[in-house]
């Protein structure tokens, strides 16, 4: 199955982070990607130059707390966990996507 286009992600990624780091613990910025990848079917394909941008910038806003550690592989990498403040805007921004997406289905099946 072919990957979602980027340009339609965009936008997107930060709900992706803040959701996926809900569940199974803080993880490194190449683990949220795959657990992204596998979530979705094998369908979204979110590479670093989106990635890293996106934790950096929820890490900023107090959505994201990243500590360093060391790896399974035994590399120092950042490891990123959910704070409470970015809970509260994942909830947010669940309630967000799912109005844009119901307003775009209803212009796509008017147009049919």
């Amino acid at each position: 199955m072919a990957d979602i286009n980027s340009n339609i992600m965009y936008g997107s990624v930060d709900l992706l982070i803040l959701k996926t780091l809900t569940f199974g613990g803080p993880r490194h910025g190449l683990a949220i990607g795959e657990e992204i990848r596998r979530l979705s079917g094998e369908r979204l394909n979110v590479e670093g130059n989106a990635l890293y941008p996106s934790l950096h910038r929820l890490d900023n806003k107090g959505l994201v707390r990243g500590e360093w550690r060391i790896s399974d592989k035994r590399r120092r990498a950042k490891f990123y966990s959910i704070t409470p403040a970015g809970r509260r805007r994942l909830q947010r921004a669940i309630q967000e996507w799912i109005s844009h997406t119901e307003a775009v289905r209803a212009v796509l099946e008017f147009a049919v």
